[in-house]
C-alpha cells in the first residue's frame, strides 16, 4: 500500500487536472473504498451506491479546476458524493422530504444509543428506518456533517435538522429494543 503525502496528492491533482488518467485512476483507488461507504451509507442498494460513487468521482475529476484546496481533496470528495447519492435517491423517489419545519414538533427527549456495543444491530436497524432518517444519521454520525450543513445539503432547516435526527434516533432506540 502506497503512503500519499500531501505533496504527492497535490501533485496528483494537477496531474489530474491535465487530464492523466493514471494520477486519475490512483486518487479513485485511494478514496474509492471510502467513498462507496459514504454512498452506501446513503442508499440502501450496492448497484445504486457504485454507480452514485462513480458519477459522483465523475464529476469531482470534471470539476478538479474548482478545487481551490481550502479543504483536504478527500473532504471535497466526500461532499459531492453525499450529493450525488442524494440526487440518485431523489431522481429513483426513494428520497422524500415528507417533513417540514411547520409540521414538526419538537422533541424535548434526546435518545442516546450506544453504537459500539450494538454495531450489527444498530446497521441492521438503521436499514429498516425510512430513508430521510437513515440519511440523517448517517450524514451526522458517520460522516461527521453538524447540523449546519446537513440543513445545506438536505434544503431544510437548521431546526428541522435538528428535529429530525432527534426523531430518528428515537426511531432507531425503538428498533433496537
Amino acid at each position: 500500500m502506497k503512503i500519499f503525502n500531501l505533496n504527492s496528492e497535490q501533485q496528483l491533482i494537477s496531474q489530474c487536472q491535465k487530464g492523466d488518467t493514471k494520477a486519475q485512476m490512483t486518487l479513485y483507488k485511494k478514496y474509492s473504498r471510502a467513498m462507496y461507504q459514504v454512498s452506501r451509507n446513503i442508499i440502501k442498494d450496492d448497484m445504486r451506491a457504485e454507480e452514485a460513487m462513480q458519477d459522483g468521482f465523475l464529476s469531482a475529476f470534471e470539476k478538479l479546476g474548482e478545487f481551490k484546496a481550502e479543504v483536504t481533496f478527500g473532504a471535497w470528495l466526500k461532499k459531492i458524493v453525499v450529493n450525488k447519492s442524494l440526487d440518485y435517491l431523489k431522481k429513483d423517489k426513494l428520497y422524500d422530504k415528507t417533513e417540514s419545519a411547520d409540521n414538526l414538533k419538537l422533541i424535548d427527549d434526546e435518545i442516546e444509543v450506544d453504537l459500539t456495543e450494538k454495531i450489527d444491530a444498530v446497521k441492521k436497524a438503521m436499514n429498516e428506518l425510512p430513508e430521510n432518517y437513515r440519511i440523517i444519521l448517517s450524514l451526522y454520525y458517520l460522516e461527521g456533517y453538524d447540523h449546519e450543513e446537513i440543513s445545506e445539503i438536505l434544503e431544510m432547516s437548521y431546526a428541522n435538522s435538528r428535529t429530525m435526527l432527534t426523531r430518528a434516533k428515537s426511531k432507531l432506540a425503538t428498533l433496537l429494543n
